[in-house]
């Protein structure tokens, strides 16, 4: 339904456009959300994306520009002078603030840096100190503390005097004078509990801080668990409390995670712009079509040895496809779950022969039967039992080494310090199409010459 309405939306932003209807469109970005304009933009060609850029109020610049994905982000800040930078980082809270300053100029980052109080200058610093794949990059420093020596009644107070709360409060966090973390005291057991408990009595202290250094996979894996609205940041050794991640940061983090694993898995990198010109495009594209380029002529070469066996057994070339074929796809169903696997930190040392042996298993089950079923077919194709066998064999055997070569590739690459999910499919794909080639081939070599 909502990509539906979502479709619909765009439809009519561009009927809009072409027919030159402008205030329409201008009443219709009005009443979106900046993640709904992000998405508008992210589907817009070039001139009309820059047409409707124009029209969008510039209180949500920063808020956009930040729920774009990177290519249309990066085309967008080329264009707008520094000035509108400063403006559009001025409407940011803190966290949001640190990730859009890494994606300015240098200049215009120290412009947006002096542009801010005192305060808030000293706030982003601190969370530019950490790498932005870090806890202490996705956490906000706008925490609201309290002590475990006070009333429940004297916390109400200082919260109706306060005002506002931060967004995306469920509890306060509960420290020490010297600003220790010790637990959390939940909103509802503020309101519920009466008023002449102390803190220290009502407060969870079961609720682990996250150290500033924890990655943010890690991060989004403790929220998942622990079904979490926010979290404690804190140094490690004192357990300082200097910040807090909340649920819409995590978010961010599990979609780019996503976004990232599928698209490596093409060779397309998450920061291209689907409706970027043709050029640069295919100039990002062309690496890896090269390194595939060269992978195929690998397999070529080994089917070249074969020449022979070709010429005398021409069914073996007919067949050849349906080997690799059946190779490769079951090598990616084992690839995709192993790097699933390491996205959610699901493998490591002690479970990896024990995923080798079960992916070996399950290539065994389906090789046999459909090297069953290949074989009948070519049977029928070409009455010769001898080639059926042939091919049959061939199926099994393939479908065991892409298993293996499914297991042990993205383990390699990790240990090499490789993106599994951005190497993993062309190194697969190689050792499926020669292993398939050289398989039937060889076999047809030995039993059928």
């Amino acid at each position: 339904m909502a990509s539906s309405a979502a479709e619909s939306r765009l439809t009519r932003l561009r009927e809009a456009l072409e027919a030159g209807r402008l205030l329409p469109v201008k009443r219709s970005l009005a009443a979106l959300n900046p993640a709904e304009i992000a998405d508008l933009l992210a589907a817009l060609p070039w001139a009309e994306r820059k047409l409707v850029w124009d029209m969008v109020d510039p209180e949500d610049d920063g808020e956009v520009l930040l729920h774009l994905p990177e290519g249309v982000r990066d085309n967008l800040i080329r264009d707008m002078d520094t000035a509108e930078l400063v403006a559009a980082a001025g409407e940011l809270d803190i966290d949001d603030l640190a990730d859009f300053v890494e994606h300015l100029p240098e200049t215009v980052a120290q412009q947006v840096m002096l542009a801010l109080d005192a305060d808030d200058r000293t706030r982003l610093e601190s969370v530019l100190a950490f790498e932005p794949d870090t806890a202490g990059g996705l956490m906000n420093t706008d925490t609201v503390t309290v002590r475990p020596d006070v009333a429940l009644e004297v916390v109400q107070r200082y919260l109706r005097r306060r005002g506002d709360l931060p967004p995306h409060t469920d509890a306060l966090f509960v420290v020490d004078r010297y600003g220790g973390y010790l637990g959390t005291l939940s909103l509802d057991k503020l309101l519920t509990r009466p008023e002449d408990h102390l803190v220290a009595q009502v407060m969870d202290r079961s609720r682990e801080a996250l150290p500033v250094s924890m990655s943010d996979k890690e991060v989004s894996q403790r929220f998942q668990n622990s079904d979490l609205v926010s979290a404690p940041v804190v140094t490690p050794g004192d357990g300082r409390l200097v910040g807090r991640i909340t649920i819409d940061d995590v978010v961010d983090v599990i979609r780019a995670g996503a976004q990232h694993d599928w698209l490596s898995m093409a060779g397309v990198s998450e920061e291209e712009d689907l409706f970027a010109p043709a050029r640069p495009a295919a100039k990002r594209r062309a690496v890896w079509l090269g390194i595939n380029l060269i992978t195929a002529f690998a397999a070529s070469y080994v089917v070249g040895q074969f020449e022979a066996t070709i010429t005398q057994i021409v069914a073996l070339a007919v067949l050849m496809p349906v080997v690799a074929s059946m190779g490769g796809i079951a090598g990616s169903q084992t690839l995709t779950l192993m790097v699933r696997g390491y996205a959610l930190n699901q493998i490591g040392r002690g479970n990896t022969m024990w995923l080798l042996r079960k992916e070996i298993r399950v290539a065994l089950m389906n090789g046999v039967l459909w090297a069953a079923v290949v074989a009948v077919i070519a049977y029928f194709w070409f009455h010769s039992f001898m080639l059926s066998v042939v091919v049959g064999l061939a199926m099994l055997a393939n479908q065991a080494i892409a298993a293996l070569v499914g297991v042990f590739v993205p383990v390699t690459l990790k240990k090499l310090g490789v993106d599994p999910a951005l190497a993993g499919s062309v190194v697969l794909t190689t050792f499926t199409d020669v292993c398939g080639f050289f398989c039937l081939l060889g076999l047809g070599t030995l039993i059928l010459m």
